[in-house]
């Protein structure tokens, strides 16, 4: 049967149970190429961080910011992942820390069982079956002070708890929910957070140079530089679906990704929208010069087992030359790669989309093309969903050479949701999930 003939076939047995309309088109068009787009690719090894105490990890960096790690290990490094520039060799990032979530009279409350724990930049090397952590730079303030992964801002994000959900935590306008990571050619690190959401630039050494938020954010008491620099719009970003990727384009420039789309005008809008956003910085500028609307696929083109739209999330961009970038958009058990060009004709930053009320809103249009606006258009690189060996939850990828990738997992720091998750001496009953680097050679070069 020909490709064609196998496309055919697959519309005609959606359309008999009853699949929309919008599936069959993504049928169609990724149907034969999904197959082969994943066909060849292989997985050529995996390797795996140790146990590492987080207390003594966390202490080794700022002396006496961990008082009990609930019997929790390093992990969560799986943010992002860069390469170094030396062969196996990367810098990864971890996220807020250890969290998860507990339901208390029916809401859920979101838990920080080590709140003093500060995010920090890994560097790591793969060594066979084995990740090493070869230094590590804590993210500070202007001080020197621990920024901590705690929650922002009262009434805006999640109230933190302690491991029990039980007693409230204080706020910390300091706080860092990191995500992606890049290197400039000076030696200073960018990296996004989901708060605000918000670019981060770093000195060599970890320190907080100068964040960058969007314009009305109204962030104070902060002990470093804050910036309304980025569009106000990114202010309905959805809880915990900041900014996730970052990408550095090969002339300096920066390529930031919203891991999901936006809540505008509200909630319900946001969860079952298929449309996020892409922006573009320049350092030099110190200035948002682009911003693109990215469509995802329909969720069970991605992820086969899963029927909720708001799962989907871009969790990490990469460049590939010239303004060409690799997306990855995934849900927890499943990923797929995408390649896309930004073109100028596509930048729709300043227009009606950046207006909060524009109706219907950039998020609703269930075609934004048949509404003018320019989507990026896309092609499958991989379906690593269909690639024997790698884990879920990808959230970093780093292009190793032309047809190499290297994968990272984020494995929560092996904590799950619910009151379960720690026994009763209050210690981490831990879900067994190791961070991983897996290498995924693809039929073709990128």
């Amino acid at each position: 049967m020909s490709p064609h003939a196998t496309g055919r076939h697959h519309v005609r047995r959606a359309v008999a149970t009853g699949v929309p309309l919008a599936v069959i088109a993504a049928l169609v068009a990724a149907g034969p190429e999904a197959s082969a787009a994943s066909r060849d690719a292989h997985v050529t090894g995996t390797a795996t961080l140790g146990d590492i105490p987080l207390g003594p990890f966390s202490n080794a960096l700022l002396p006496s910011t961990v008082d009990n790690d609930r019997g929790v290990d390093l992990g969560g490094i799986g943010s992002d992942i860069y390469p170094t520039g030396h062969k196996n060799e990367f810098w990864t990032v971890t996220d807020r820390g250890p969290n998860g979530q507990i339901k208390v009279s029916g809401t859920k409350r979101r838990t920080f069982p080590v709140p003093g724990f500060d995010p920090a930049i890994v560097k790591i090397r793969v060594s066979g079956d084995t990740v090493k952590v070869l230094d590590a730079i804590p993210i500070t303030t202007a001080s020197g002070k621990a920024v901590t992964g705690l929650s922002n801002q009262e009434g805006r994000d999640e109230a933190p708890y302690s491991y029990d959900a039980k007693t409230p935590l204080p706020y910390n306008p300091n706080g860092l929910d990191t995500e992606g990571i890049v290197r400039a050619a000076d030696g200073t690190f960018w990296l996004v957070d989901e708060y605000g959401p918000s670019l981060v630039h770093v000195s060599a050494r970890g320190k907080v140079l100068t964040r960058y938020v969007p314009k009305g954010l109204g962030l104070t008491g902060a002990d470093y530089p804050v910036v309304e620099a980025l569009p106000a719009v990114l202010l309905h970003r959805k809880i915990n679906r900041g900014f996730e990727g970052l990408a550095q384009l090969p002339g300096g420039d920066l390529v930031i990704a919203m891991q999901s789309p936006l809540s505008l005008p509200d909630e319900d809008a946001g969860e079952g929208s298929l449309t996020t956003r892409l922006l573009r910085f320049s350092p030099r500028k110190k200035a948002v010069t682009a911003e693109y609307a990215y469509r995802f696929d329909p969720v069970n083109v991605v992820d086969p087992s899963e029927d909720d739209t708001s799962e989907l999330k871009i969790s990490s961009v990469v460049a590939v030359g010239g303004d060409r970038l690799l997306v990855e958009e995934r849900t927890d058990k499943a990923a797929r790669l995408q390649v896309v060009e930004l073109d100028r004709r596509s930048n729709i930053l300043g227009g009606r989309y950046d207006d909060a009320t524009t109706s219907p809103s950039l998020e609703q249009l269930t075609d934004p093309a048949v509404s003018g606006v320019p989507v990026l258009r896309k092609r499958l690189i991989v379906d690593l969903g269909k690639v024997k060996g790698v884990p879920g939850k990808i959230e970093g990828i780093a292009r190793v050479d032309g047809d190499t990738l290297a994968l990272i997992n984020d494995n929560d720091f092996g904590m799950t949701d619910g009151a379960e998750a720690f026994d009763a001496q209050g210690r981490l009953v831990d879900s067994g999930i190791e961070t991983s680097v897996t290498y995924v050679r693809l039929p073709h070069r990128i």
